[in-house]
């Protein structure tokens, strides 16, 4: 059975990931799916433990990046409020 979720993320993301889709002949919801089960199918721990592969493949295009320190909350917080801006 579906269910539905809302999910917010960056317009440049989406339209990529649309037009991905498309030229796959499968709807936005369905891949975004088929990531999801492909990640929570296998006992990855952390992004980290995904393949290399695997995870590029995933994500599509441009460059995959790896931050491998545990980093603090405040930090990543700040982080994100600012590539918000």
């Amino acid at each position: 059975m579906d269910a539905k979720i809302t999910l917010s993320f960056d317009e440049s993301v989406i339209t990529k990931a649309k037009r991905y889709a498309a030229d796959n002949n499968i709807s936005l919801s369905r891949l975004t799916e088929f990531l999801l089960s492909k990640v929570t199918s296998q006992s990855y721990q952390s992004l980290e433990d995904l393949p290399i592969s695997d995870w590029v493949s995933m994500v599509g295009e441009g460059q995959a990046e790896y931050q491998t320190k545990p980093r603090k909350s405040k930090a990543l917080k700040n982080e994100y409020f600012k590539s918000r801006k």
